[in-house]
């Protein structure tokens, strides 16, 4: 099993892999889906994957989530809290992360399981039907003898 870090951006991700307790750089992704889609498919099964939950973070490990045995969302300022407050840079973060992940010690953000995001996009959905017939009401839209 490798554990896999994402240091990811708007426009890519900074690879790091730790693997048998070393850990390396393995380049960058662009965030385009189907390069990371890619990427992805180049992940082993057993693969273990952490990014930290900013921007679109959710995004990227939704199109990973199906190639690998878990995807973590970690906690941005617990991260910050652990590595210290030495230099930042993409390739030291995503290190780090790599190496907080091989030893258990990811701060993990909660995420929704699809059938909870299934069931928030029907009640949005609902909500927004509902204003909207309220507004016809009130604008007079609607036949006042049915």
């Amino acid at each position: 099993m490798r554990f896999v870090a994402l240091d990811v951006h708007r426009d890519f991700c900074e690879v790091a892999i730790a693997d048998a307790g070393a850990v390396r750089l393995a380049g960058r992704v662009g965030t385009v889906p189907a390069e990371l889609e890619l990427f992805a498919q180049s992940l082993a099964s057993d693969d273990e994957v952490v990014l930290e939950a900013t921007g679109n973070a959710l995004a990227v490990a939704r199109i990973i989530e199906p190639h690998v045995a878990r995807v973590v969302l970690a906690h941005p300022k617990a991260v910050e809290g652990i590595t210290g407050a030495g230099p930042k840079t993409d390739k030291i973060d995503a290190r780090a992360l790599a190496k907080l992940l091989a030893g258990g010690l990811v701060p993990e953000v909660w995420t929704v399981d699809e059938s909870t995001r299934v069931l928030r996009r029907r009640v949005a959905r609902r909500a927004q039907l509902v204003k909207a017939a309220d507004a016809g009401e009130e604008s007079g839209a609607r036949d006042p003898d049915p």
